[in-house]
């Protein structure tokens, strides 16, 4: 898994995608600097090309792909993030791709997926039954199946993340990211792990989306139910590989309450100015509402900011101070 990947391998990344994405800014906050009593960072990734984090490894994965699997085309199943950065990637390198979201994905994320050239199938009831409709999709079509959270050449795309950051701040003593699948995750810690080992390595899910949480407490894979949540990029399952990511990746795990993640988009908004999606907010409602004590130099990761308007528009007004 990301042990085996070397951190040349998030280099040669970086320098394959950097034509196509922006090098997001990292910047201080100074109200959560406040309440972790040290240096606090946000690395807006919701300002990404596409509007997430997930572009990097789309764009990577892709990029390493033979001629044939591109003349064949790729499939892939998304909450909708990973599936915009598919599309991007496959437009951007003239490929197809095909792209099974759940039917509660949001409008902007499944209307971004279109408006990039791809095709959209969005008939299943949720994420995992999504995920089993593309593994099937490759076994009929030919089509490389593109796993949102697997696959060095899609880790060694995320793992960007994490280099800029210690680019940008090399005293870095603490890591923040969100964990759905573990992607993000196994990606910063492939890298972080072998370059910067004394750096901390902190998770936050939303309490409906707390797979991972609860699987590395029980010791075992936990499932969960699948509930509406405002964090819908993490929502899902996990499998073996996951599991494995987060008992070797992670030193702490925390969990955020629904109200403490939509309270965080608000907060975002007024502190920063920054328009972010709910699985986008979970590190930062982890310090905002102290359910972690992050050491610092602190990074957190803002992975996503697509969040269909009339959602955003209802939070903001329902939490205004």
């Amino acid at each position: 898994m990301f042990q085996r990947l070397k951190a040349t391998a998030v280099l040669a990344a970086a320098q394959r995608i950097a034509p196509h994405i922006r090098r997001t800014p990292l910047v201080r906050s100074d109200g959560l600097s406040r309440i972790a009593g040290g240096e606090v960072y946000l690395k807006l990734e919701n300002e990404q090309t596409t509007g997430s984090f997930k572009l990097r490894g789309a764009l990577n994965a892709l990029g390493t792909l033979s001629e044939e699997q591109r003349r064949r085309g790729v499939v892939a199943s998304s909450a909708g993030n990973h599936g915009m950065g598919v599309a991007f990637a496959a437009k951007t390198l003239g490929m197809h791709a095909k792209i099974y979201v759940p039917r509660t994905a949001p409008e902007v994320k499944k209307s971004g997926i279109k408006a990039l050239g791809a095709e959209m199938d969005d008939s299943q009831p949720h994420y995992d039954a999504a995920h089993a409709a593309a593994v099937a999709d490759e076994k009929q079509t030919g089509r490389t199946f593109i796993n949102p959270c697997l696959g060095d050449p899609l880790l060694a795309g995320q793992g960007t993340v994490a280099l800029e950051i210690l680019g940008d701040l090399p005293d870095l003593r603490a890591l923040m990211v969100n964990v759905g699948g573990g992607g993000l995750l196994a990606g910063c810690a492939s890298l972080v792990r072998k370059v910067a080992p004394d750096v901390r390595i902190y998770g936050a899910q939303s309490e409906n989306t707390d797979a991972m949480a609860r699987s590395l407490a029980a010791k075992r894979i936990v499932e969960i139910e699948d509930k509406a949540t405002l964090a819908d990029g993490l929502a899902g399952q996990i499998d073996a590989d996951a599991f494995d990511i987060g008992l070797r990746a992670l030193d702490e795990i925390a969990i955020v309450s629904e109200d403490e993640l939509a309270q965080a988009i608000a907060w975002l908004h007024r502190e920063h100015k920054a328009k972010v999606e709910g699985a986008g907010a979970c590190g930062v409602a982890a310090i905002l509402f102290r359910r972690v004590k992050v050491q610092t130099p602190c990074a957190v990761v803002v992975s996503g900011g697509n969040i269909d308007p009339a959602r955003w528009e209802q939070i903001l007004s329902e939490r205004a101070p």
